[in-house]
């Protein structure tokens, strides 16, 4: 079986990390499985792909990704697989009008990493994105509120399947700790950390803004690049917090800092699966969500919920944490049994399934 991954570019996120993780295990597996890229700039995740032999084609280097002349150099790929399997707007909408065009025969699968989607809030895209679904054979939501979403939006279909995200959990829970002093100056500080790009979705004002009610030891993490980073970067600053919140960037040793970390955060206004909010309980720490779809289902019953957009809330459950070590220890514990329920490989099998069942 041959098969194409199609994803904008290998960027920090959710859909671009599960794409790095399942392909290899793919190729163990036997099949073929390249990836193409609509933006081929250079990142850490398209490195950590190139150096375990994975074939990486991409059709332009910094460019927009909605360039509609992608359609016609997509239609040289589609003879030379079986499967092409899309991710992000772009992609499935461009995939789409390639195989339409050129009457080709390839089977096409796409996932859907979000539940909410800005377009569809506007009434001319319903007919578009109605008629791009329907060229698909098989339509993934990672968690039950993303189909919902979809059912409603387009209408039910038998193309529909959810299967959720999944995370190598060996790789953050072996991971060697890191050593506080690489992150901050105070070796005895109380490291919070959230991984996450700085996008619309996300929610890290409310994070910075809580750590105006925490002690002076306490310390944010943030670990992510995006467009909201200089927003949040001047709410810091007008918070005089600059020398408690510390931007990161992208790195690519976020087992290690998660390690090092004492407590996780995951703050957003709705998410899809977020893979960093897995990745955050299976370090033997405790995790903390604002309660959202998308977040909520990972985290009841194992991590902590607050309130959406309360600050207050978030450093009260923070201090609780920090002060009752019992507490904190059922509720680390609680989130490496619920991280183990998301292993990559039940992913990997889930997808398999899918792949085989259109090819027959």
């Amino acid at each position: 079986m041959r098969i194409l991954q199609v994803i904008t570019s290998l960027n920090f996120g959710g859909a671009e990390k599960l794409i790095v993780d399942m392909v290899p295990l793919y190729i163990e597996k036997g099949y073929q499985v390249d990836v193409l890229l609509f933006d081929g700039t250079e990142t850490s995740f398209k490195k950590q792909l190139q150096d375990k032999g994975v074939n990486i084609h991409h059709l332009e280097i910094g460019q927009s990704v909605y360039n509609p002349l992608f359609i016609f150099k997509i239609i040289s790929f589609l003879k030379h697989y079986d499967i092409i399997h899309t991710h992000n707007t772009a992609c499935q909408y461009f995939v789409a009008l390639a195989k339409y065009i050129s009457f080709s025969k390839v089977k096409l699968v796409t996932t859907e990493h979000s539940p909410n989607n800005r377009r569809r809030s506007t009434p001319c895209f319903y007919l578009l994105d109605k008629f791009i679904y329907e060229r698909y054979d098989t339509i993934i939501s990672i968690s039950p509120k993303t189909l919902d979403f979809l059912s409603e939006y387009i209408g039910y279909s038998e193309k529909f399947h959810m299967i959720s995200n999944g995370i190598n959990i060996s790789t953050f829970y072996d991971a060697e700790t890191l050593d506080k002093k690489e992150l901050v100056s105070d070796p005895k500080a109380i490291i919070i950390t959230m991984v996450a790009g700085f996008r619309h979705e996300k929610d890290q004002d409310t994070v910075i803004r809580a750590f105006s009610y925490l002690p002076l030891q306490y310390k944010l993490c943030l670990v992510g690049e995006g467009p909201r980073r200089k927003v949040c970067e001047t709410l810091a600053r007008e918070l005089e917090l600059t020398d408690r919140v510390i931007f990161t960037g992208i790195r690519s040793d976020i087992p290690q800092i998660l390690k090092a970390s004492d407590i996780i955060v995951m703050s957003s206004h709705y998410e899809g699966l977020s893979l960093s909010s897995i990745e955050g309980m299976s370090v033997g720490k405790p995790f903390i969500a604002s309660d959202v779809d998308g977040l909520h289902e990972i985290t009841e019953g194992a991590g902590i919920l607050f309130p959406k957009g309360d600050e207050k809330a978030l450093a009260r459950i923070i201090q609780e944490l920090m002060n009752n070590k019992s507490y904190y220890q059922q509720i680390a514990e609680k989130c490496m049994q619920r991280a183990s329920e998301y292993d990559i490989q039940k992913t990997v099998n889930a997808y398999e399934d899918v792949y085989k069942r259109i090819m027959s």
